[in-house]
């Protein structure tokens, strides 16, 4: 399990008038609404960042505890964050991380950044919960049961051998 933090949303613009820079930078402090505690595993560095077509840019999130793994994702308007790179990852020509122990703070970099990398950037931890030994029973599947059996095309009930499987 994995603890995802919104750590920063990134804008790469062209070279733009200030009106326009300026709506920008409104939009993004709305958007990046940051809740959490001062017990959080997980700050950003820098809530936002603003950059120029080809400006190499780099995204930090600060950790508390012991990490095992850490993993970054990418969140364009209106998708799902979809996974980017993680620690030990091998590094591409557009992303490279790195683990800073010490200072505990992780960091991807994106190299040559274009317009299509502006979106919300998300870090994140394994393990999610430290210092909890407890083991966590579960049953296995219910079975489902739906509505009455209606005929199926070709006849042949869902438990027949060859026939559609169903829910049961």
């Amino acid at each position: 399990m994995l603890e995802l933090k919104s750590c920063c949303v990134l804008s790469v613009l062209h070279s733009v008038p200030v009106k326009i820079m300026l709506l920008l930078l409104i939009w993004m402090m709305m958007v990046s609404f940051q809740t959490g505690s001062s017990e959080d595993l997980l700050k950003p560095l820098k809530d936002e960042l603003m950059a120029l077509e080809g400006d190499t840019v780099t995204l930090s999130c600060k950790y508390s505890g012991s990490i095992r793994y850490f993993y970054w994702y990418q969140q364009k308007s209106s998708s799902s964050p979809q996974f980017l790179i993680k620690e030990y990852s091998e590094e591409t020509e557009k992303f490279s991380v790195k683990h800073d122990k010490q200072l505990k703070e992780f960091h991807v970099q994106i190299s040559s950044a274009a317009v299509t990398d502006s979106a919300v950037y998300y870090c994140a931890v394994e393990p999610t919960v430290t210092g909890n030994n407890k083991t966590l029973a579960t049953e296995g599947p219910k079975r489902c049961k739906t509505g009455a059996s209606r005929p199926r095309p070709g006849g042949g009930h869902p438990r027949e051998k060859g026939g559609p499987q169903g829910l049961l």
